[in-house]
């Protein structure tokens, strides 16, 4: 039996890595707007996207700064937009939900508890820096918490799901997030099919290793039955290994510079599309078919790109 069509998601920014990173980094409305409509054309069906302040560098969920490239990204492609509602770590939730809630999306981000967040080994031995706020979010997130509590997450699913219509991108960065979304779909608040992104790589959450993917699945198989699919990123260099095994097991992908800045070992990546290419590349000699904005609409049951804000 042929496996179903996979979706490649692309998330172009983030809120991890900084400028000084990579000169490929998209930051402004007009790079972010480019490097997704460039993802798209190469393949991705969904574009999870964060906002940037253009002129800092800085994570920024204002909803001006996501009108900087929304509209345009709509008019260059028809991928799904899928807004992150996590920003960062470093902001109160309605700050992070504040763009979110005024482009009312098709598709929303949600990360399924409060975990540690930890980012200094970014720091590496880079001594010189293009903006004064980016060596401190590094070294400081050694007491960084990002915060999702229960009530958090039902704010987010009752604004951006109940009213707005968006459908979600459950991003659970452990097991124990899995129990937790179990326990939401329990109470009635979140619709099949469930979408899960299992986030793998992240210092703080569980590490990107294949028997870990194992046992996440089988989990989740347990928890929700067919009544959800599931997709996997990993943060750094098992990237590419990683999607490569989600394809394997009938899952689905996601790649972009928020994850991973590079294409190769010590080769940075020129662009999101880049990654784009190299991961259907890998999932269609794995014998999958890529599919469509208009096919990832209907498997995910989304709402349609008519009836977003923007």
């Amino acid at each position: 039996m042929p496996m179903s069509k996979i979706i490649i998601s692309c998330a172009i920014t983030g809120s991890i890595h900084t400028p000084s990173m990579s000169p490929h980094l998209p930051v402004t409305g007009e790079q972010i707007a480019e490097q997704s409509i460039g993802a798209a054309k190469a393949g991705a069906a969904i574009l999870h996207l964060h906002a940037r302040d253009p002129k800092t560098g800085q994570p920024s969920a204002k909803p001006e700064h996501f009108a900087a490239f929304l509209p345009t990204i709509r008019r260059g492609c028809d991928a799904v937009v899928n807004l992150s509602t996590g920003g960062s770590a470093l902001m109160p939730l309605a700050e992070r939900i504040a763009g979110p809630m005024a482009a009312e999306p098709e598709m929303c981000s949600l990360n399924m508890g409060t975990m540690n967040f930890a980012l200094y080994p970014m720091l590496g031995k880079r001594t010189e820096w293009q903006h004064d706020w980016e060596e401190p979010f590094l070294r400081d997130s050694d007491d960084l918490v990002f915060k999702n509590t229960p009530r958090d997450i039902v704010s987010v699913l009752d604004f951006l799901g109940r009213q707005r219509g968006a459908r979600f991108e459950f991003e659970c960065y452990d097991l124990g997030h899995l129990h937790m979304l179990a326990h939401f779909a329990d109470r009635g608040l979140i619709k099949t099919p469930i979408f899960i992104q299992f986030v793998m790589g992240v210092l703080g959450g569980i590490a990107a290793d294949p028997e870990h993917l194992v046992h996440l699945k089988a989990t989740a198989d347990r928890l929700f039955g067919d009544a959800y699919r599931f997709s996997v990123l990993a943060a750094g260099r098992m990237q590419m290994k990683m999607a490569a095994m989600a394809a394997s097991m009938g899952g689905h992908v996601r790649v972009g510079l928020e994850d991973n800045l590079y294409i190769a070992r010590g080769e940075l990546a020129r662009s999101n599309a880049q990654q784009v290419e190299k991961v259907r590349m890998i999932v269609e000699a794995l014998g999958r078919e890529v599919a469509t904005p208009a096919q990832a609409r209907t498997m995910l049951e989304l709402k349609g790109a008519d009836k977003v804000a923007f």
